[in-house]
């Protein structure tokens, strides 16, 4: 059936910063991407690999945030 993912942008303490509900069937880098604003120069995004493209990775970078994403098997 249909369900729901959490995305959760949490600080080194583990507390929330922002919190997104989508459906469960929606790709998870372009449904939490706008959730990334937040992130400053030389924070770390760890994020788990559902998360990994080229774009994140490209815009990350580009704004001076380390991107940690473990890539997908089929890369």
């Amino acid at each position: 059936g249909l369900t729901t993912k959490i995305h959760a942008l949490v600080d080194a303490r583990g507390r929330p910063i922002r919190l997104k509900l989508t459906a469960g069937q929606a790709h998870d880098g372009r449904s939490a991407a706008d959730m990334f604003a937040t992130l400053a120069p030389g924070q770390v995004l760890l994020a788990d690999r559902a998360y990994d493209s080229d774009a994140l990775h490209d815009e990350m970078a580009a704004r001076g945030v380390i991107a940690n994403i473990r890539l997908m098997p089929t890369r």
